[in-house]
C-alpha cells in the first residue's frame, strides 16, 4: 500500500431514491400549507419518502453500486467505504452494513457525521487517505432518511426535508490530482439553531444513581438564522478554498451548493457574481436531503450530460453543528 504522493481523480457516481413522492399538494393535506407557500419561500414542488420497509442500507448501497459501476470497478476492488449521514438504521452506524451488501469483501467502512456538511467534509476525509498513500479506491457515500426525523405537524420543517442517496468513487492516481482546493469550518455557538437533539427522562437505577433514558426528539431549526448564516459563510468559503486552489470565480465551470433552499442558492450565487445557467439545482424535486443532497444533484447531472470530463466544481455543503465547508474539484480523469 505505498502511494504516497497520489492525487485524486473522481471517476464514477451514483444515485438512489426511495419510490414515493409527496407533492406540496399531498402534505397540504397533513399541514396548515400550500403548494404556492411552500414554493415561494423554499422552490420545493416535491420530495421523496422512505416507506416503512425502506432502509438507509438499501438506498445507500444501491447509490454506491451504480458509481461502482460507472467506475468500471469490482466491489472487492475498494478499500475504503464512508458513509456521511445524520440517520443511520443503526445508531452505531450503517456503513458495515453496506460494505457487507455490496460485497466490497476488501473495504474498512465507517460513518461520518457533520449532517448537511457531511458529502463535503467526507470528500476531504477520504483525500487524506488517498493522498497519504492508506487507499487506493474510496466509496464515498452521502445518504439521509430525515423523514424518521421530521415532526409533520410542524410546517416550518416538515415541508424542507426529503430522503435520498448519493455517492462517488475516489481513485489514486499518480499524474493528475483533481480536488484542487477545500476549506472546512465549524462554529458551536450557533448549534442551537438547527437540532435534532437527545431528550431523555431521569430515571432510578441503584441507589444514588440515575440514568437518562430516552429518544431523539424532531427535528427543529431557527430557519431566518439558517438562512442569515448561509448567504453570509457560504459565499466566505468558496472564496477561500478558490483562493487554495489558485482558481477565479470566472473559473469555475459549475457551482454545486446544498439543496436547502432556492433562495440560499440564488443569493450565494449572485453574492459570488455567478451566472444562474452555471447554477446546478434539482431542490424542486428532491427537498433538502441532507448529505445526499451534494453527490445525488452531482450524478444527476452527470448522467445528464450537463457536467463533462475536466469541468471544474465549486461544492459548498452547510448545515447543522453549525458546520460548513466548500471543496473545489474537476470531475473525471482526464
Amino acid at each position: 500500500m505505498n502511494y504516497q504522493g497520489a492525487g485524486i481523480v473522481i471517476t464514477g457516481s451514483g444515485s438512489a431514491l426511495p419510490q414515493a413522492r409527496v407533492s406540496n399538494d399531498a402534505l397540504s393535506q397533513v399541514v396548515e400549507t400550500s403548494n404556492e407557500w411552500i414554493q415561494s419561500r423554499t422552490g420545493i414542488a416535491e420530495r421523496r419518502v422512505a416507506g416503512a420497509e425502506e432502509s438507509l442500507c438499501a438506498i445507500a448501497s444501491k447509490a454506491a453500486q451504480n458509481a461502482i459501476a460507472m467506475a468500471q470497478l469490482r466491489p472487492d476492488q475498494i478499500d475504503l467505504i464512508i458513509l456521511a449521514t445524520s440517520t443511520p438504521d443503526d445508531l452505531f452506524g450503517t456503513a458495515a452494513k453496506i460494505q457487507t451488501e455490496i460485497g466490497a469483501t476488501q473495504a474498512v467502512s465507517f460513518d461520518l457525521t457533520a449532517a448537511c456538511s457531511g458529502f463535503v467534509f467526507g470528500l476531504v476525509t477520504a483525500a487524506q487517505y488517498i493522498r497519504t498513500g492508506v487507499y487506493r479506491n474510496v466509496v464515498l457515500i452521502g445518504a439521509d432518511i430525515l423523514s424518521r426525523w421530521v415532526d409533520w405537524r410542524d410546517r416550518a420543517t416538515c415541508v424542507l426535508f426529503g430522503d435520498g442517496a448519493g455517492a462517488v468513487v475516489l481513485q489514486a492516481d499518480s499524474t493528475q490530482d483533481n480536488l484542487l482546493g477545500f476549506e472546512l469550518c465549524s462554529d458551536g455557538k450557533l448549534n442551537h439553531c438547527l437540532n435534532l437533539a437527545f431528550q431523555g427522562e431521569s430515571k432510578p437505577l441503584v441507589e444514588d444513581t440515575q440514568v437518562n433514558l430516552g429518544t431523539y426528539q424532531p427535528i427543529t431549526m431557527n430557519g431566518r438564522e439558517v438562512y442569515r448564516f448561509a448567504v453570509a459563510k457560504v459565499p466566505e468559503v468558496i472564496s477561500k478554498a478558490l483562493f487554495r486552489a489558485d482558481l477565479t470565480v470566472d473559473e469555475i465551470d459549475w457551482l454545486l451548493l446544498h439543496q436547502a433552499n432556492q433562495r440560499i442558492i440564488k443569493a450565494v450565487a449572485q453574492r459570488l457574481k455567478i451566472p444562474s445557467e452555471k447554477t446546478i439545482s434539482n431542490l424542486a424535486k428532491y427537498g433538502n436531503t441532507s448529505a445526499a443532497s451534494i453527490p445525488l444533484a452531482l450524478d444527476e447531472a452527470v448522467r445528464s450530460g450537463q457536467i463533462q470530463p475536466r469541468d471544474i466544481i465549486a461544492m459548498s455543503g452547510f448545515g447543522a453543528g453549525l458546520t460548513w465547508g466548500a471543496a473545489i474539484a474537476r470531475w473525471g480523469k482526464v
